[in-house]
């Protein structure tokens, strides 16, 4: 294996195969020791974290693929915590999509003066660029599309997939008594196909029980109970 790539929550190898292999870390994004999935450094590293975002990643994979939904998840190895994942090609230097249900977060913090917080939303898309030095900033299609990031046809494409998938997980957790506040996606192309990329887990979404935060760790053991 060769590593390619050591990001805040996981590092990525190469494999022989074409293929490529995610070691799950068990870092959290937050600030000030507390976990916020908006913020783009690590505040508190929890025992096992790792180990149970693989494991919630897997479901929802499963899950997705079981509807058939393109994503890059080949295979997991949760006593590794390592997952297996098709080579994606990413939109520019990278993109987080945002499916927002309520507003919280950075998106109540931009447009308080206009929306009280935890206000409905229904599944409005946001696109940022991945940049942590710039706080993420939202870019629009027109502006994607002018800087070759990414048609505007695919743009539309990340964006209905986004709402797609955003529903599916928000009525998976409301089984379970959880409410989605607002999860983040990113997305790339294997064989010009786009597909959902990266991990699916506590630490990529907001979630509610009966008006209550829950912690990532917590919310990976309600929803695999």
């Amino acid at each position: 294996m060769n590593l390619v790539y050591s990001g805040k929550t996981k590092d990525v190898f190469a494999l022989e195969d074409g293929s490529y292999l995610l070691k799950f870390k068990d870092d959290a994004t937050g600030k000030d020791g507390v976990f916020d999935p908006g913020e783009n450094s690590v505040a508190l590293t929890i025992d096992g974290l790792g180990k149970e975002s693989l494991a919630l990643s897997q479901y929802f994979f499963n899950l997705l693929g079981s509807l058939d939904v393109p994503t890059h998840y080949i295979s997991a190895d949760l006593d590794n915590s390592t997952m297996i994942v098709r080579p994606v090609k990413i939109f520019g230097k990278g993109l987080e999509i945002i499916c927002r249900f309520r507003a919280v977060g950075s998106f109540y913090k931009r447009y308080g003066e206009y929306i009280g917080e935890g206000e409905a939303l229904d599944g409005l898309v946001e696109f940022t660029l991945k940049n942590d030095a710039k706080g993420d900033p939202p870019i629009t299609k027109e502006s994607l599309a002018a800087l070759g990031i990414m048609t505007e046809e695919q743009y539309e494409e990340c964006k209905a997939l986004t709402k797609k998938i955003g529903r599916i997980i928000a009525d998976d957790l409301q089984k379970k008594g959880l409410e989605l506040y607002d999860i983040k996606f990113e997305f790339g192309q294997v064989d010009g196909r786009v597909m959902l990329a990266d991990e699916i887990s506590g630490g990529c979404m907001r979630a509610y029980k009966d008006g209550v935060w829950i912690q990532p760790m917590d919310l990976n053991k309600l929803i695999l109970r």
